[in-house]
């Protein structure tokens, strides 16, 4: 096993090296989004493959920023970033990223952060979602009759990971609450950030950027659809006052750690929009904005973002409502499984988080 970071490469979409492709029709930008694993959730017991001093936060932080500095994508959509005024806010910083962050709820330490390149993007326009507002759409004295996820499956009770435990299923209501009540069942703490954003180039272009981080838990699908639902909402909302404030119709792109597998419902939803799409969502409302995934419509969803003993598979999403303004050029390479760095499980010395990071390379055609 290596010990230094990987450092993953930019594909085109037309097969060739980025490097040696024809000169820009547009204005060009890269987008990377990547869970980096809070440390507050680093503890042995979670990750028992992984090297001990891998997992030390010393190491873990100047990996991770080695990582995203070899990127240098224009825009990163992180998620559990925890450390945010300590670390990443002037790192970031030095690097030539401002930075929006949106902490998680309650007592948790991690949140959302939307870091951008101040020479090629300025921020016009932002606004924060806390998808514990779900709990006021509930009305009072509403109660659920559906006992069938009165037996959670949980990892540690104030962690939001999406490895399903080994141990199997455990009751574990006193950390959650009554999982009956919806008031209890839609505050998970989770959050999301929204942005507007004016490129840098010659046409002004405006592009809308949502990154986001849903609940973890498998057995609670439902409070992920819930969150996917809101999230659209919003989302179309603020489209709409982006596109009134400046008399234009922007770009949308959505970005995070959906905890959601490829097809499951949420995944669903969040396609259904796009005419394109062959999954037909079951009895699912039509998504708002028509989205598409960028790994989907180009390689092929990944068969993982996420790699540990205990749970392998696709969680995290770019996704980009297709027009003929926004062209993909490009994807963030994946390794394969039996890559040796890989084999065992992440977090490790070459890949300091149980996520890959995941990117894409957009154009904005001139008018």
């Amino acid at each position: 096993m290596s010990s230094t970071p990987a450092f993953p490469k930019f594909v085109s979409v037309e097969g060739a090296d980025i490097h040696s492709r024809s000169k820009p029709d547009g204005f060009r930008f890269s987008l990377v989004s990547y869970n980096i694993l809070a440390q507050a959730y680093v503890k042995s017991a979670l990750f028992p493959h992984s090297p001990s001093s891998s997992l030390k936060w010393k190491l873990r932080s100047n990996t991770i920023l080695a990582v995203l500095k070899n990127l240098g994508a224009d825009i990163f959509c992180l998620q559990e970033v925890d450390e945010f005024e300590s670390f990443y806010k002037g790192n970031m910083l030095d690097l030539g990223y401002s930075s929006i962050y949106m902490k998680r709820s309650g007592q948790k330490r991690d949140g959302c952060g939307l870091f951008y390149k101040h020479d090629r993007a300025e921020l016009v326009l932002e606004e924060k979602i806390e998808y514990n507002d779900l709990v006021k759409s509930v009305p009072d004295g509403n109660t659920s009759n559906d006992n069938e996820h009165t037996n959670i499956q949980t990892v540690q009770p104030d962690k939001q990971k999406d490895v399903v435990p080994k141990n199997g299923s455990k009751s574990n209501t006193e950390d959650r609450g009554d999982p009956n009540d919806p008031h209890v069942r839609l505050k998970r703490d989770c959050v999301g950030i929204m942005a507007a954003f004016k490129l840098k180039g010659p046409s002004c272009h405006i592009v809308i950027v949502a990154n986001t981080h849903l609940y973890w838990d498998p057995e609670w699908a439902d409070v992920k659809l819930a969150q996917a639902r809101y999230l659209l909402s919003r989302l179309a909302k603020f489209k709409t006052l982006v596109s009134d404030r400046y008399g234009c119709i922007p770009e949308v792109i959505v970005a995070g750690d959906f905890n959601s597998t490829p097809g499951d419902m949420v995944y669903q939803y969040l396609v259904s929009g796009n005419p394109s799409s062959n999954l037909m969502p079951n009895c699912l409302e039509e998504s708002p904005i028509p989205l598409c995934s960028v790994y989907a419509s180009t390689r092929g969803e990944p068969p993982f973002t996420n790699y540990t003993p205990g749970f392998t598979g696709t969680l995290d999403y770019i996704l980009f409502s297709p027009t003929d303004r926004i062209k993909l050029i490009s994807f963030l390479e994946l390794p394969d499984s039996d890559t040796a760095d890989i084999v065992g499980g992440l977090p490790n010395f070459s890949y300091p988080s149980d996520h890959l990071p995941i990117g894409a390379e957009f154009e904005i055609i001139k008018e």
